[in-house]
């Protein structure tokens, strides 16, 4: 062997069994577990979907009649003091409308009848006190369809931070639990990571707008902020 290549022949000698040794040593048990944590807090923001939908001989006629009519709507909005950010045009709709006669034949012959132009708006109400009041004021002028709406939070920040610390508690607790039944004491936190789950929009249903005499009744309630962790530890 050339004295050029001795030296590198030498660190090979002493770098395999190292490389060999690396790979016999196992990853430290540990143990995964999981927690849940809740926290709840008064919605501070009501979502609303509300839909005009108008019908005429012809398509021009249905949409002139239904713009005048959201036009009205969306005045009454901001004169109640929602501002012009927290409205959205959802979409808006144009189908024809047929009446259908069955024939001695068994088939059907389709009349077209009327156009239907239905537009839908996106309400975020800030003073969730007003909904009712919102609600009535847009059934009076010409809210006829859809209905929807949603309870939220602006800023959930806070009442999601603390239900991330239930859960991590929540998840410690059990990991204690289990690993005192098997006869090993906890290590240091490997791993952590969490979902958070939005609260559920409550629905209200278009009949309740025909039924509207004066300011809608309508309950908040709270909302529910749910987060789940899974924990990953080491063991002793």
């Amino acid at each position: 062997m050339t004295r050029q290549l001795l030296p590198i022949a030498l660190a090979a000698a002493v770098a395999f069994p190292a490389l060999a040794s690396a790979a016999d040593i196992q990853p430290p048990p540990r143990i995964i577990v999981s927690g849940e944590g809740e926290a709840t807090v008064a919605p501070d923001m009501a979502i609303l979907s509300l839909s005009v939908m108008r019908e005429a001989k012809s398509a021009r006629e249905a949409l002139d009649a239904n713009n005048d009519a959201m036009a009205a709507v969306i005045a009454a909005m901001k004169s109640a003091g929602i501002a012009e950010r927290d409205l959205q045009t959802a979409g808006i709709q144009i189908n024809p409308r047929y009446n259908y006669t069955s024939k001695a034949d068994g088939s059907q012959e389709a009349e077209l009848v009327a156009y239907q132009v239905t537009n839908t708006l996106s309400v975020r109400v800030r003073d969730v006190d007003k909904t009712g009041e919102i609600l009535d004021k847009a059934v009076s002028l010409g809210v006829n369809q859809g209905g929807g709406i949603a309870f939220t939070n602006d800023n959930p920040k806070a009442t999601i931070t603390e239900a991330r610390k239930k859960a991590v508690a929540d998840a410690m607790a059990k990991a204690k639990t289990l690993a005192e039944a098997a006869g090993v004491s906890l290590g240091k936190v490997l791993e952590i990571a969490d979902q958070n789950v939005a609260p559920v929009p409550m629905p209200m249903a278009a009949k309740s707008f025909d039924a509207a005499r004066s300011a809608v009744p309508v309950q908040a309630g709270e909302n529910s902020y749910n987060v789940q962790v899974t924990v990953t530890f080491e063991l002793r």
